[in-house]
């Protein structure tokens, strides 16, 4: 099994960001929160644990020590345990905490190595800043991986470029590269709407995401999804794993979780419950193959969820004609993966066999 708990507190939040996410919440508040998602846990009937990812917001903003014990007896052997930090949450005694909760996975947000454009985007830390932090994290946690955004308003190729090469400076072993995504409702896209920031087109922001992508690869880091990548043997197993449509129990306010055809998203109160039908339970887990290298394998799509398995004639058909083109390529008999351009349109594939 796989467990994702979402810890809803920021600092501040950032100008881009869309997620269930506040600024400015109590320790007591935080506390409250952090007690209910190990009740919740506590009360469950649990199963081993393959992979835990505790995501926000910002978890080391909450202290995370109740969790020690409730997750010490569920962690499977070798079990990866990631915790999402913000460059400002790392401390000497900040680390010594999740080394005793039992974290092996760290996965630092640092988004851009330009300080302009750090405070564009709401951050409250500098370049140089998200380097000591990364390095003294790296230091306790080999496994240690950091996030950028592509395509912001007003950064040259150069300066991308600057900052692709001071991430890389960092020797992280994973590296996400987001495309800069207009959400509704932040205040990037108020601003944009009110004609203050105006955006790249999609050609710039892609062309800024391959940048990245030849110069990380070029590192040694191979792109195993669409926005990230990794040194072999370092991919996110937790992501690896609901990618591959696996189960994953979400807990806390703003996560999504999913156990057989069941769907729960995470309210101030409880969780909000879904029930698919076995089909659309299988098209959404196939599906998401097609955001990895390893592809779709529609023989295995039949095998493993045999309410596909009339599909798979179709969906060959729609897969063959998007080899010419350069979106995907045939790696063995039914097996189609995207090309680097197949990365850039993958939700539309997705949706053409949806």
């Amino acid at each position: 099994m796989n467990l994702y708990v979402h810890f809803p507190f920021c600092r501040v939040k950032c100008s881009y960001c869309a997620l269930l996410s506040r600024g400015g919440a109590s320790e007591s508040v935080r506390a409250a929160a952090v007690a209910r998602v190990v009740r919740e846990w506590t009360e469950r009937d649990a199963a081993p644990l393959e992979t835990v990812y505790f995501g926000g917001g910002t978890p080391a903003l909450c202290d995370l020590s109740p969790w020690t014990g409730p997750l010490a007896a569920w962690l499977s052997p070798g079990a990866e345990f990631t915790v999402e930090l913000h460059p400002g949450d790392v401390t000497a005694a900040k680390l010594d905490e999740l080394v005793q909760l039992g974290v092996n996975r760290i996965s630092m947000g640092v988004q851009s190595f330009d300080d302009a454009v750090l405070a564009e985007m709401g951050r409250s830390h500098t370049a140089a800043m998200a380097e000591v932090a990364f390095r003294q994290a790296k230091a306790v946690f080999p496994n240690a991986g950091l996030d950028l955004i592509a395509g912001w308003p007003g950064v040259s190729d150069d300066a991308w470029r600057t900052t692709v090469a001071r991430a890389l400076a960092l020797e992280p072993v994973h590296v996400s590269c987001y495309t800069l995504i207009r959400e509704p409702k932040t205040r990037l896209d108020r601003a944009v709407r009110q004609g203050r920031v105006v955006l790249p087109d999609d050609a710039a922001a892609l062309a800024q995401a391959d940048l990245a992508r030849e110069a990380l690869e070029a590192a040694g880091l191979r792109r195993y999804e669409v926005s990230n990548y990794a040194r072999p043997g370092f991919e996110c197993r937790h992501n690896c794993a609901v990618w591959r449509g696996e189960d994953y129990v979400g807990l806390g306010e703003g996560a999504h979780g999913r156990e057989g055809t069941v769907r729960t998203v995470g309210t101030a109160t409880g969780y909000e419950r879904t029930t698919l039908t076995a089909e659309a339970d299988a098209l959404e887990r196939a599906v998401f193959g097609l955001r990895t290298a390893a592809g779709l394998d529609l023989q295995a799509v039949a095998r493993r969820w045999p309410p596909l398995a009339p599909r798979r004639d179709a969906w060959r058909a729609t897969l063959a004609a998007l080899v010419a083109p350069g979106i995907l390529v045939e790696t063995a008999p039914d097996v189609f993966a995207p090309t680097p351009r197949g990365f850039e349109v993958a939700g539309a594939v997705m949706a053409e066999l949806l």
